[in-house]
């Protein structure tokens, strides 16, 4: 044992003072309990009743003093042992990690975890391992266990108080093996021991709790120090003084939030104030009904306070449950306030204010208990919930105050003896507000994971309050989530405490008390009656059944029934099933129906859908009880089978009042005559009486003849009787039995009528009773148990009296006596319910599931196999179709992988299939009897053809024998004996081939009653083929015998789908009575040998054929020879149309031709985007990235593992478990632009402006609609691909000119050559920009000298194009008025020429750039980046030269070429250095510090011809400003790992970069040291591989304008043998000579050495920054998400906590652009005055206009643009493939990485705003993006 002497020393004691040996007679001592008492007693009126942050510190202060009194020492490392102001004493130790507070507590063998979850923790529910639901493991323990294969599921908290079950042996089906909480030697053992003894002792007399005495203290706990005997004395009371100061308080405080009526009732309010000082406090109480805001609206008008106070109440109401919101001493106006707020149904209270003060320090008390369950004193963790344990169990003591008016409330527990402290709180719980309540459950649990004593202890309390916790839930608690009540969870799934309490406190019989009272409305004063009169009546439409809270009390039952040790002491007691079934005789027959004849119902009441709620529950309690009776001996089975059916009688025979006589009649007996015998059976008719579809008893009788193990014959003469029909003809006459049988048939006949539609007047609510008895998941506890009662009848009784019966009931006795025409059944219905008579007799005929006791995983697959059967379906669709008990097994999914193979998803929208194997088609049955008649006919198609392809030609599917081995139901197959079934099989087929001659076509439903009645032949035969065949041919109905039938219709043309079935049928009888079958059987010889025939008949065939195909040839030469004038003639026509002008498709609203005969465009979208990256420096990260980035961005990237689920996920993934990075790429290195895009559909512009206008009016008419365009800013939907548009692009003209031939050193000579003859050009001049970068002013977007086309008079066409570039320029100047602060260029004022954007750079460059960075990563072998255009992003292109065209043509108007020359000669101006050098000349900004591509844009606008040689220019300017970047770059990343791998070298490409990067850098000594730096720290591969990898996009771009400027003049290079690098073969491509070969080119030189030496003498080249920032030239990546969704529940506290509030928000967003986590939806983080969240706040700052972000907790993607948004389906699916949102199912999930690809390329593409528009225009709201 650790003791304590190791903690005393220096560092905690004073050496002068030894506390361990104080004199406790020491008068000077003051008692600390005492000082707590005066000090609190003082408090309210000393603070004037207002509490704050301070008086709780203080109250705390106090606490802990009482609490430790001198040892404070003990608790904290601190010499000076005080703890902070306002701090908790957990959170100091933790913090200081004090004796190992704050880590993970050490291994004891026997401790479980009972780690508590906190809201929005992740815990883990293993069905494999676990006992039940309940039983859940946390993060740390899930991942240190195994669980592979096993079936997973994973939850958020809701809100705090679950414990981690690990460690408990109780709770594991299996050991779960946690290295981190072994069991105990011997502990399971000794638990079972126990509870075998504690099922056999016998009950106390008067129950009685566990008191705190009789609970050892924990075992074999190795940390335990020794504590001093007075420090334990106060820690005892100074909590239990605590608890008393609660309960004294909670005396007086409301159990409901009423506001009083009168100032006297105020007055007259119970209340512990010793002066009772008339000062009130008003007080808000929190719900889930209303919303923030409604509140905080409600707080303003009321009290006048700032929105933002009142905000900050609401905020708490919600977090703590309530707030003070006034107080004073004006009664009458905190009344009329209260009356307000009552008014909009929110909790209100008005209590004195020195109460409700009161109150505030409880939640301080309760508070301070929850700390210390988490303190320690030195090692011992568990010392102090020992202690508060004790206190919890002790007897309360009422000496805390002895003052005030008790009034009443003391009488609550006046039935219990001593009552615990914590039977008052429990029975106080309803009192507390929302944060109080989960505390004090944290406190609970905390003590329940004690020990098992201290488990049973606290059950024992509860139990013993049991019914006024379930009353006070049921009644009275208005926040129903944090009601106590669910505590019950925590205990009754614990098999040693449910045995206990269900033995010691007779839980389950109180449980059925109050079901039988609640229901029966035995209410009084807001409580259950304890003793019921069980023979009240249930009204179906009184509130109890209306209310919602009812469900869980029924699972409180089935969880402490479905215990093992429950289920043995409801097997082996009678006491149970005696109870029970008195319960269920409650709800028997409840709710019945009868049909509306002639009239609709006038009122369709929803209550039934309460009531099968109700009877759902209990019929699941059903299924428990039933489950219990496997461990009974034969005689205690028999015992409660006879006491239910002694029940049932006594219920259906009237013999009780439990029926409603007016509705219920006495059972009456008829005869009818079938096949001359006659039978003595019950007479009702259905279409006339009522009906109930609930019959419970009935239920819970199907239930025990299920156990027929212990029903057979062998085991029934232990109670000496021979057989279950002797043993039941024993308990009950043959009528009394069919009495009983009657019930369940009457339902079976009201649902066939109902499905015929004879019930149609009844309105839906019976159609709905219908659906939800016959659902799938639901139908095993009510529909197939009636079933399963007629089969039972078949097993007793005769089974000609039971069909009979049946007939009568379906009244049906005259069709199957050869009457086609019924009194009430027509046509239709009659044949309809033929169908439905014949599907009951199949079932009850031939389902074997129950009277063979099929194991449950026989039972699954079967069930499975039929599920699956019609075809593959998804997870989700197959649980539908499979009863939930089963899919709620843990064998379901091990089956299922069994007999289906799992088809991964791969597209986007694709989910997980199951698909049956073929071996397991072999054990389908299609007349399975959950197939409806449509699946039935489906998978005999499906069988069939699964035959055929076996090569069976006529295949028949022959029914499997039933095979029933032992038990009572041996006997079932012979039923199939009876001549009644003989003749209902003889006119089932008769009276259809009858009613078909007489009417000449066949009545409806007759397929499926052919079907039917030879599948019924079928079985009979394989079951009992002797002596059904006799019975076939000796029987004569309508003088005809069934044989004689069969034959007739083997041969029959309209049955001829029938066929092979009856020559089966014919054939198995032949084997039996040949003689007979002979005799009728008709041998139809084959005409002619037959075979030769059919071959006759098919050469006949295929001569008509060929005479028809020789026929139409000739016909077709024909017209050829006759239409060869027609030709001749159009030839002469050719040349006039060759003047027709060329179409470029049709005008989408008109339909008409688009041609040069009337203006059109293309619709387009401009965008702002900050997509592009720029190269964040400094970041080792982005380093390793550039150096590592591939050769060729143009060849798809391969991914290693894209199976799904991914192999190994959990060991892939378990970095991100630890420390959790997103991988963001950081929103501050973005550039930047506006982004232009084409959907490709054109419209004439006339058309355009009446669309324009139909859309204004559309937004006139549907106001408050959230219209997915916006009018201010120009938008509007494409009518026809509905993508988002805000211009109208000019079509591209066919560029003429061809690329110049003369080379290039000539080219430059020429030009200035050209450039020197040439004059002066001041208009030119006057348009360049004077800051010398050589720009133009008039491509800018906010140049004041741009002309509007509606002031500029021009020729049409020219008119039409101004109209269209119109459209660009107003989207341009309004982006780019908005985003001045985002960009960096130097630029003029507002108002000045050339302000705003510059558009070849931040429109036509930034467009391409995005096109480039868009195709990164894709492609294939022989295609390079331009291949890869679409014609639409082609067409983009040109139509934005030309826009840029027009722009400068405006400037130049009486020009002939439009200015073109001019600009031309300032482009090679600008690229020449020698007219760069002059300080005069617009060009005295150097070249480099210009984007080059800019430059070759502007080329390509108005100069295409010189492209190539500008191109060249460009790609060496480009060259030497990537040695200026690449230089700072590497100057700011220092002190880099040496070894990064070997890189291929490129000195093809580059030669010696060495000498390149130098002769760059030689003009400036500070530049130049920095690139000799460069050079010495990263060497020469690397830099190379940099150059290599950051001018790529260059070319790529290049490639991508010159393509779509002339497609023709840049073809795609092909390379023999291996594919060169991208670099390689774009150089060739575009003709660029490599940097290797610039020693050979003179003229190349010389621009470089002018272009860098420019550079190097101007100021910019001493810069901090050189000038240049690179562009990120990698692969562009959204943020990274785990591989698993969970680990993002871990303790990822610092990965997700929010920026802005530096918080973990609850509903957290992670913004996949740059990775941050932002609050979603939350009032931490939002802009009140712009109504914004902070998804939008961040996309604002982030995005820009587009925001990107994972809803984490939603699990689900929010897309956002301009402040309209749309959900879109997650990134993950289900183990099962399929997507969850919102984490609903809770399975597992993982990242699918194609859809993962399509968020990133939606994203990349610049997808979102049409992908947001499309959203919100397929969805009509009226309330807007905001209402979601």
């Amino acid at each position: 044992m650790a003791g304590f002497g190791s903690l005393l020393t220096s560092r905690f004691l004073p050496s002068s003072i030894s506390l361990m040996h104080r004199n406790p007679l020491d008068p000077r001592q003051e008692d600390p309990i005492n000082n707590l008492r005066c000090s609190l007693e003082a408090m309210p009126a000393g603070r004037k009743y207002v509490f704050t942050a301070t008086t709780r510190a203080e109250i705390l202060s106090e606490l802990y003093g009482a609490f430790w009194g001198n040892y404070s020492h003990l608790f904290l490392p601190n010499s000076n042992s005080s703890l902070p102001l306002h701090a908790t004493l957990s959170d100091v130790q933790a913090r200081l990690k004090f004796c190992g507070a704050g880590e993970p507590e050490p291994v004891v063998p026997g401790m479980s975890c009972g780690h508590i979850f906190k809201k929005g923790e992740s815990c883990f529910r293993c069905k494999d391992c676990a006992l039940d639901d309940s039983c859940v493991l946390c993060a740390r323990c899930f991942h240190a266990s195994s669980h592979a294969d096993h079936n997973v599921s994973f939850f958020i908290a809701q809100q705090s108080g679950g414990s981690c079950d690990c460690g408990d042996v109780e709770a594991w089906r299996q050991p779960i093996d946690c290295p981190y909480h072994p069991p105990a030697p011997g502990a399971q053992e000794k638990l079972q021991a126990a509870v075998k003894q504690a099922i056999y002792s016998t009950p106390r007399v008067i129950p009685r709790s566990i008191p705190a005495l009789d609970v050892p203290s924990v075992e074999d706990y190795p940390y335990r120090v020794t504590v001093p005997h007075e420090l334990r004395d106060f820690m005892s009371r100074s909590i239990g003084f605590a608890l008393d100061y609660i309960l004294d308080t909670l005396d007086y405080s409301p159990e409901e939030t009423h506001a009083p009526k009168t100032e006297a009732d105020l007055r007259t309010q119970g209340t512990a104030d010793p002066i009772v000082k008339d000062m009130y406090c008003l007080i808000i109480w929190n719900d889930d009904k209303h919303a923030f805001e409604e509140v905080t609206n409600l707080i303003v008008d009321l009290t006048g306070l700032p929105r933002d106070e009142a905000y900050e109440m609401t905020v708490r109401i919600d977090e703590i449950g309530r707030e003070v919101i006034d107080m004073g001493s004006n009664a009458p106006h905190l009344i009329e306030m209260a009356k307000s707020i009552s008014q909009v149904d929110l909790g209100v209270t008005v209590r004195r204010a020195y109460d409700t003060f009161r109150e505030h320090v409880v939640g301080v008390m309760i508070e301070w208990l929850l700390d210390l369950t988490r303190c320690r004193v030195g090692t011992d963790a568990i010392l102090l919930r020992e202690i508060i344990a004790e206190q919890l169990l002790s007897p309360r003591t009422r000496e805390t105050f002895t003052y005030g008016q008790h009034l009443g409330p003391l009488t609550v527990v006046a039935d219990a003896v001593h009552p615990s402290r914590l039977t008052w709180l429990f029975l106080f719980h309803t009192k507390l507000w929302k944060r109080p309540r989960l505390s004090l459950k944290e406190i609970y649990v905390s003590v329940l994971n004690l020990s098992h004593e201290h488990k049973l202890a606290v059950a024992s309390h509860f139990a013993y309050v049991y019914h006024r916790v379930i009353d006070a839930y049921l009644l009275v608690d208005r926040e129903a989530e944090t009601s106590i009540k669910y505590f019950a969870l925590q205990l009754f799934t614990v098999p040693s405490v449910a045995l206990h309490i269900v033995k010691h406190h007779n839980v389950v019989a109180r449980l059925l008390n109050i079901i039988v009272a609640f229901f029966t409305n035995q209410i009084q004063d807001k409580r259950i009656l304890m003793n019921p009169k069980w023979t009240a009546d249930l009204d179906v439409e009184a509130s109890p059944f209306r209310s919602k809270r009812f469900m869980p009390v029924f699972s409180d039952l089935r969880y402490l029934c479905h215990n093992e040790p429950v289920q043995q002491l409801i097997a082996h007691n009678d006491v149970f099933i005696k109870m029970f079934s008195s319960t269920c005789q409650l709800f028997m027959c409840v709710n019945p129906n009868k049909r509306a004849a002639t009239s609709h119902v006038e009122y369709e009441t929803d209550a039934w859908i309460s009531v099968f709620n109700v009877t759902l529950s209990l019929s699941r309690v059903i299924k428990v009880y039933g489950e219990a009776f496997s461990r009974a001996t034969v005689a205690e089975l028999v015992a409660a089978i006879d006491t239910v059916i002694h029940n049932i009688l006594s219920v259906c025979t009237l013999t009780n009042d439990r029926l409603d006589r007016s509705k219920f009649t006495a059972i009456a007996f008829h005869d009818v005559e079938f096949g001359d015998t006659p039978y003595h059976i019950v007479h009702f008719d259905v279409l006339e009486g009522w009906v109930s579809f609930h019959h419970s008893l009935h239920w819970l009788l199907a239930e025990l003849l299920k156990h027929v193990d212990l029903l057979g014959e062998d085991a029934l003469r232990l109670v000496g009787v021979r057989s279950l029909r002797e043993l039941l003809l024993q308990k009950a006459s043959e009528r009394a039995i069919l009495t009983m049988v009657d019930f369940p048939l009457r339902v079976l006949a009201m649902i066939a009528q109902i499905r015929t539609g004879l019930w149609v007047r009844n309105g839906f609510a019976i159609r709905g009773q219908l659906l939800h008895y016959r659902d799938f998941m639901l139908r095993e506890l009510c529909y197939d148990q009636d079933l399963f009662i007629l089969q039972v009848a078949l097993t007793i009784l005769d089974p000609n009296l039971v069909i009979v019966s049946i007939l009568d009931r379906f009244q049906l006795l005259h069709y199957f006596s050869g009457a086609t025409i019924h009194p009430v059944y027509e046509g239709a219905q009659l044949m309809s319910m033929v169908e439905e008579v014949l599907y009951v007799l199949i079932t009850i005929l031939s389902e074997k599931a129950n009277p063979c006791k099929l194991p449950l995983p026989v039972a699954v697959r079967r069930e499975i196999i039929h599920a699956l059967a019609v075809g593959p379906c998804t997870f989700t669709d197959l649980v539908k179709r499979v009863a939930e008990r089963m899919v709620d097994d843990i064998c379901f999914e091990r089956v299922l992988k069994e007999v289906a193979d799992f088809k991964s998803p791969d597209g986007i929208a694709d989910s997980g299939l199951y698909e049956l194997k073929d071996e397991a088609f072999d054990d389908v049955n299609p007349f399975f009897y959950h197939y409806t008649r449509n699946k039935r006919e489906e998978v005999e198609v499906i069988l069939r053809n699964r035959l055929k392809k076996k090569g069976m030609a006529n295949p028949v599917i022959v029914p499997r024998p039933l095979d029933i081995k032992d038990g009572p139901f041996t006997v079932l197959i012979h039923a199939f004996e009876s001549e009644t079934l003989l003749q209902v099989i003889f006119y089932a087929i008769h009276n259809i081939v009858e009613m078909t001659k007489a009417s000449g076509a066949a009545p409806s439903s007759s397929e499926a009653i052919l079907d039917q009645a030879l599948h019924l032949t079928m079985l009979a035969l394989v079951e009992r083929p002797e002596v059904f065949s006799s019975l076939v041919f000796s029987k004569n109905f309508e003088q005809k015998s069934l044989l004689q039938v069969l034959c007739d219709l083997e041969h029959q043309k309209a049955y001829t789908a029938y066929k092979d079935r009856t020559i089966w049928v014919l054939d198995q009888l032949q084997l039996h009575i040949p003689d007979e079958v002979a005799k009728y059987r008709q041998v139809i010889p084959a005409a002619d040998g037959g075979a030769d025939a059919e071959n006759e008949r098919k050469r006949a065939a295929k001569a008509r054929q060929e005479a028809i195909m020789r026929q139409m040839k000739a016909q077709q030469a024909s017209f050829a020879i006759n239409f060869e004038d027609v030709e001749d003639e159009d030839d002469e026509d050719i040349s006039e149309a060759a003047e027709q002008p060329q179409s470029y498709g049709t005008c989408i609203v008109c339909q008409e031709d688009l041609n040069s005969a009337k203006a059109f465009g293309i619709l387009g979208l401009l965008q702002p985007s900050r997509l592009v990256r720029r190269h964040p420096d400094g970041q080792h990260l982005y380093f390793y990235e550039a150096l590592q980035t591939t050769p060729s961005l143009d060849r798809s990237v391969q991914r290693s593992d894209t199976t799904f689920p991914p192999q190994d996920a959990d060991t892939k993934d378990a970095k991100s478990r630890h420390s959790l990075n997103f991988e963001g790429f950081p929103a501050a290195s973005t550039r930047f632009g506006a982004y232009a895009s084409i959907c490709n559909h054109m419209m004439h512009l006339d058309c355009f402006q009446s669309y324009s206008g139909s859309v204004r009016s559309r937004h006139r008419s549907q106001p408050t609609r959230n219209h997915p365009e916006n009018i201010p800013r120009k938008e509007y939907i494409c009518p026809l691909c509905k993508s988002l548009g805000n211009v109208i692009m000019p079509m591209a003209l066919p560029v003429t000119a061809s690329l110049s031939e003369v080379p290039f050193s000539d080219w430059v000579r020429a030009s200035g050559i050209s450039i020197l003859k040439s004059k002066p050009d001041p208009l030119l001049d006057s348009l360049q920009f004077r800051n010398g970068t050589g720009e133009f002013v008039f491509w800018t977007a906010q140049d004041p000298g741009y002309p509007p086309y509606s002031r500029t008079h021009d020729r049409w066409e020219n008119v039409e194009l101004h109209r269209m570039v119109d459209t660009v320029m107003v989207i341009t100047k309004t982006i780019s008025q908005q985003t001045r602060h985002l960009r960096e260029r130097l630029e003029p004022q507002d108002g000045e020429r050339g302000a705003g954007m510059y558009l070849p750079e931040e429109l036509v460059g930034y467009t391409i750039a995005s096109l480039e960075i868009a195709q990164r990563g894709t492609g294939s072998t022989g295609s390079t980046v331009a291949d890869s255009l679409t014609d639409a992003q082609i067409r983009c292109i040109g139509g934005l030269l030309r826009c840029m065209g027009k722009l400068s043509a405006l400037q130049f108007k009486g020009r002939a070429d439009e200015g073109r020359d001019a600009v031309r000669q300032a482009i090679i101006k600008r690229l020449l250095p020698e007219w760069s050098r002059s300080s005069l000349t617009p060009f005295s900004s150097p070249l480099l510090l210009r984007d080059p591509f800019t430059l070759l844009v502007e080329t390509a606008a108005v100069a295409p011809d010189m492209l190539r040689h500008v191109l060249v220019l460009t790609y060496y300017a480009c060259l030497a400003r990537t040695v200026i970047g690449l230089v700072y770059f590497c100057s700011k990343t220092r002190n880099l790992n040496a070894s990064v791998g070997t890189y291929t070298s490129h000195e093809d490409i580059f030669g010696d970069v060495r000498i390149f990067f130098m002769s760059v850098a030689r003009h400036s000594p500070v530049f130049e040291h920095s690139a000799t730096l460069a050079f010495q720290t990263f060497g020469e591969s690397r830099l190379e591989k940099l150059l290599y990898t950051f001018t790529l996009p260059f070319l790529r771009r290049a490639a991508i304008l010159c393509r779509a400027v002339l497609p023709s003049a840049f073809p795609s290079s092909t390379f023999e043998g291996e594919d060169p690098s991208e670099y390689r073969r774009l150089l060739s491509m575009l003709g660029i000579p490599p940097l290797s070969d610039l020693p050979n080119q003179d003229t190349l030189q010389n621009c470089l050495s002018g272009w860098c030496a420019h550079y190097g003498h101007s100021q910019v080249a001493s810069q901090f920054n050189f000038g240049v920032t690179l562009e990120y030239p990698a692969i562009y990546r959204i943020a990274q998400l785990p591989l698993i969704l969970d680990n993002l529940f871990g303790d990822h506290e610092k990965a997700m906590t929010c920026p802005r509030c530096k918080t973990v928000p609850f509903d957290a967003a992670i913004c996949l652009i740059c990775g941050t986590p932002v609050c979603m939806q939350s009032h931490c983080c939002c802009d009140l005055d712009a109504k914004r969240g902070e998804c939008n706040m961040h996309t604002r700052e982030c995005g820009g206009a587009v925001g990107l972000y994972f809803l984490v907790k939603r699990c689900s993607i929010l897309f956002l643009y301009a402040g309209n948004g749309a959900f879109v389906s997650p990134p993950y699916l289900d183990i099962h493939g399929e997507v969850d949102v919102s984490m609903r199912r809770g399975r597992r999930q993982y990242l699918h990485h194609t859809r993962w690809e399509d968020i990133r390329k939606t994203w990349i593409t610049h997808g979102i705003p049409t992908l947001v528009a499309r959203k919100l225009e397929s969805t009509v709201d009226n309330g807007g993006w905001e209402a979601l």
